[in-house]
């Protein structure tokens, strides 16, 4: 999959008649997946290229930064889960303080019709574009008309009475509801990172852990969650706690803390995918690390159960 960055780079010359889904694509939700299927299915049938565009950063991060939400994904993240989904490039804007005062007439011009030459744009029901998020669709549409290229929106995916959006599942992971969340995701939620030496305490009781840094930047609340590791792309169950350790000591520093079952390796430097399948219990205090023990004893089997009951 092509990759290209504006102001920074031309249009491929091989990227023919670009049919465009537009969007930050926080996530890749179902509803963002209505937007690529379409996209892709339109460039199938004229022999065309179907790219996404998105913006990097996040525009709040640049317009109203006090305000910007937690991601769900990192860039990488977002590129890879693009690729994944099948689309032939990425046309990534640098997001600017000068960009952000742009009206949509100039971003059209400049961006949609100069930079890329797009002959259709696809947008979510609620997209909005240009300074002060002042575009809307029915501008756009009239723009296309004029600049020679079409476009189209989407209606929004609904789950049981709400529409699926970044927004609702950024919200659902913040209070735990991670099973929920993958619902509206499509997937399970996930985080990425790098193993780093703990203090060994999890060996000592019987249950190693891998300590995860991540720069992903929205975390579950503090507890213990049923999980999967990928590594190496490999499936493995696993149970995670997220917090500060309480029966062990006061005022430490929070953590990611995950047991993988039934494996025994040295994963210290390792990178691995930390997949959140359902929330378990709020992390506590225990009256000693034998109590400890027996509700990771307890914690596990509760996991292993779930795990029994869907496909891996």
């Amino acid at each position: 999959m092509d990759v290209i960055y504006f102001p920074d780079a031309a249009r491929p010359a091989h990227w023919v008649q670009p049919v465009l889904a537009l969007g930050n694509f926080d996530g890749l939700h179902r509803g963002h997946m209505k937007i690529i299927q379409r996209v892709r299915r339109r460039a199938s049938e004229r022999g065309a290229t179907a790219v996404a565009m998105t913006f990097e950063p996040h525009p709040p991060r640049i317009v109203r930064p006090d305000k910007a939400p937690r991601l769900l994904m990192t860039h990488a993240q977002r590129l890879e889960a693009l690729a994944r989904a099948g689309m032939d490039g990425v046309a990534v804007v640098r997001f600017t303080s000068e960009l952000s005062q742009w009206e949509p007439e100039r971003f059209v011009r400049e961006v949609l019709v100069d930079w890329l030459g797009v002959a259709d744009v696809w947008v979510g029901a609620n997209f909005l574009f240009g300074h002060a998020r002042s575009g809307h669709f029915t501008l756009l549409r009239t723009l296309g008309a004029q600049l020679g290229f079409r476009a189209e929106k989407i209606d929004p995916v609904r789950y049981k009475e709400f529409v699926v959006s970044s927004t609702r599942i950024r919200r659902l992971i913040a209070e735990g509801q991670v099973d929920e969340a993958g619902t509206l995701l499509g997937h399970h939620y996930f985080i990425d990172g790098s193993v780093v030496r703990g203090d060994g305490r999890g060996r000592r009781i019987g249950f190693p852990t891998a300590n995860l840094v991540t720069e992903n930047e929205l975390l579950p609340p503090d507890g213990v969650y049923a999980t999967l590791v990928a590594i190496d792309g490999i499936i493995h169950p696993s149970i995670t706690n997220i917090g500060t350790r309480p029966t062990i000591g006061e005022d430490l520093p929070p953590t990611v803390e995950t047991h993988l079952f039934d494996l025994e390796r040295d994963l210290y430097g390792a990178a691995l995918r930390l997949i959140f399948v359902q929330r378990l219990r709020d992390e506590r205090r225990f009256d000693g690390l034998d109590a400890l023990r027996e509700q990771i004893v307890a914690d596990c089997g509760q996991a292993r159960t779930l795990f029994e009951r869907i496909s891996l």
